[in-house]
């Protein structure tokens, strides 16, 4: 079965820098879209940043300028590289991927990773 798995977050200071990575595995054949989301406490998830199969990228205006999406196709794998991290990013970080499988396309979501950035 196809998995989704987040890596990478962690506490840090604000104005530090954090990697985080997303790995899809299971019986893939194609991934589409892939993107990033957070919810904090008490608040709705919100878009971080979108990228397509060819590499196009969508970010969130919050954080335009200091996080970079990327992705690894022969690895299926994403990443999101977040500098000058501020107290508001603290949030969930979850990875979603719309995959193609043998059998059916259908959009896939990770567990979440926690992201803390203290002042």
């Amino acid at each position: 079965q196809v998995q989704v798995l987040e890596s990478g977050g962690g506490l840090v200071q604000a104005g530090g820098s954090l990697t985080l990575s997303c790995a899809a595995s299971g019986p893939i054949r194609r991934i589409d879209d892939m993107g990033w989301y957070r919810q904090a406490p008490g608040k709705e998830r919100e878009l971080v940043a979108l990228t397509t199969r060819g590499g196009s990228t969508n970010y969130a205006d919050s954080v335009k300028g200091r996080f970079t999406i990327s992705r690894d196709n022969a690895k299926n794998t994403m990443y999101l590289q977040m500098n000058s991290l501020k107290p508001g990013d603290t949030a969930v970080y979850y990875c979603t991927a719309r995959i193609l499988t043998y059998t059916h396309i259908n959009s896939f979501w990770g567990q979440g990773t926690q992201v803390t950035v203290s002042s």
